[in-house]
């Protein structure tokens, strides 16, 4: 039965374009906030520069600048149907020009940290997902007076997704636009080979083994089905005393395409920033990393750096779409074409398991913010409102590739998705549904003292732990929090 298994070692794969953006040893290199890669946080600073542009002559229509490039849009055959959107506004109304400011994303972070300098900074920046906007903390107005002014209705959205733009301290900075849910994904015929039951499909409800037995669809039955699909040459499964560390050729699991903060949240949501603004790693984070390193070096259920390289996890849309690799978990985004439309085996979603009880399902998201420096933010509420609105979300959905966060367009989007992407396949879209209400506050990829210097240090430890056995994981732990903690206190 596991011979199959023997056989994709021949296969050579090609790297896809989001494999080789994730070219750490470990494999699990950071991730995009959703599908369009984002610049580097550049620390812009978000305090206000003194007003440049002279307002409009009486009479003028108000002009309203929208800004794209932080995140989708700034790629070439997006600009038109960009301009069908903010043409069809202009037509609309006489009161409110919209202009369209589209810079490629290489440069987007810089440019936008210029004109904020300058005292001209736009009115609208979107899409843009958590990364995007945290890049320039303190720059995004507070929607909350608006929406109470305007009556403006929030109950086509999953109240649990309304609450993940409300940050602490700075209001709700975004109204939902387009979701990507994290998720399990799972290999049907590895599941199947091996005889197993599948995971839930329900989020809480437990697992039912093939002979009926239930037990917590939790981290600890996940780690027992990984190490039973978890191969080596002689086909012998990582449970078995005879099994070979050395040479495996099939993995049970792994968090695929992110990074240490997105691994810790899959045990539940935190921050490396504490409310004083001191560096702390949370507890879930904490046993999170310890299952991980744990599954590297002495469950072996887990590819770790050695292995990361292996042509045997190679596919088109990374080690998931190898064949080789049982179960991820992994965004919305991924379910797309480019990574698993041509893969040779049968593929299904599963509900996240819980950590303590408690189930958190990463995610990344989209939307359109105001920046606190409009001159003219209820006209600019006014534009969100339309880009937010049924009609036309649809038509940037399309352009962006994003599913709606509003509950309204999830039944057709699904249908239609599905149909289009994965003919004939019965794939458990309400998994994807479900998840939102799991969702991280705070978001994984969060604000953090010198962003960068931060990301840099925190990937040099990650790296390190997965390319090396036998450590003192108590006092690596450590002195990463010392180490974040001497970064935070240079940054104030």
């Amino acid at each position: 039965m596991r011979k199959s298994v023997l056989a994709l070692l021949s296969l050579v794969l090609v790297f896809s374009m989001f494999l080789s953006a994730c070219g750490s040893p470990a494999t699990e290199a950071p991730t995009v906030d959703g599908p369009a890669t984002e610049a580097p946080a550049t620390e812009a600073p978000a305090t206000e520069a003194p007003a440049t542009e002279a307002p409009p002559a009486t009479g003028a229509p108000t002009r309203i600048r929208w800004f794209v490039g932080l995140g989708a849009g700034s790629d070439e055959p997006t600009f038109a149907p960009q301009q069908a959107v903010v043409d069809a506004f202009n037509a609309s109304q006489n009161e409110i020009e919209l202009v369209l400011e589209i810079v490629d994303n290489d440069v987007a972070y810089d440019t936008l940290a210029t004109q904020i300098a300058a005292g001209n900074a736009p009115d609208i920046v979107g899409p843009v997902g958590i990364r995007g906007r945290d890049s320039f903390k303190g720059a995004w107005l507070d929607l909350q007076p608006l929406i109470d002014e305007n009556n403006y209705d929030l109950s086509d959205f999953d109240p649990a997704m309304v609450d993940f733009y409300r940050v602490q301290e700075e209001g709700q900075l975004g109204i939902p636009f387009a979701i990507f849910p994290s998720f399990v994904i799972y290999n049907v015929d590895l599941f199947d080979e091996a005889g197993l039951a599948y995971p839930p499909t329900e989020h809480g409800a437990p697992y039912v083994d093939a002979d009926g037995n239930e037990r917590p669809w939790d981290m600890d039955t996940l780690r027992d089905l990984a190490m039973f699909l978890t191969v080596d040459a002689n086909g012998n499964d990582a449970t078995s005393a005879d099994f070979d560390p050395e040479n495996i050729v099939q993995f049970g699991f792994m968090n695929q395409w992110t990074d240490p903060r997105g691994i810790g949240t899959f045990f539940g949501a935190g921050s490396l920033v504490d409310e004083d603004g001191n560096a702390q790693i949370p507890d879930p984070w904490y046993a999170a990393w310890e299952w991980t390193y744990q599954g590297w070096w002495e469950d072996y259920f887990i590819p770790n750096g050695p292995y990361g390289g292996a042509d045997f996890l190679q596919g088109p849309g990374g080690p998931f779409s190898s064949g080789n690799l049982a179960m991820v978990h992994l965004h919305m985004w991924y379910v797309a074409p480019w990574a698993l439309g041509d893969v040779p085996f049968d593929w299904n979603l599963a509900a996240t398991p819980a950590y303590n009880g408690q189930i958190t399902a990463k995610m990344h998201a989209d939307t359109f913010g105001i920046m606190r420096y409009s001159r003219n933010p209820e006209a600019a509420f006014e534009v969100l409102t339309y880009l937010l609105s049924p009609e036309t979300s649809a038509q940037l959905l399309n352009i962006y590739g994003g599913m709606p966060a509003r509950l309204s367009m999830q039944d057709d989007y699904f249908d239609t998705y599905g149909a289009e992407n994965f003919p004939g396949k019965n794939i458990n879209w309400d998994v994807v549904v479900d998840a939102m209400a799991y969702a991280d506050n705070p978001n994984h990829e969060s604000w953090m003292p010198s962003f960068l210097e931060t990301t840099d240090r925190y990937n040099e430890f990650w790296n390190y732990l997965a390319n090396t056995p036998g450590l003192d994981f108590d006092a690596e732990v450590a002195e990463l929090q010392t180490a974040l903690q001497r970064i935070f206190d240079a940054a104030q």
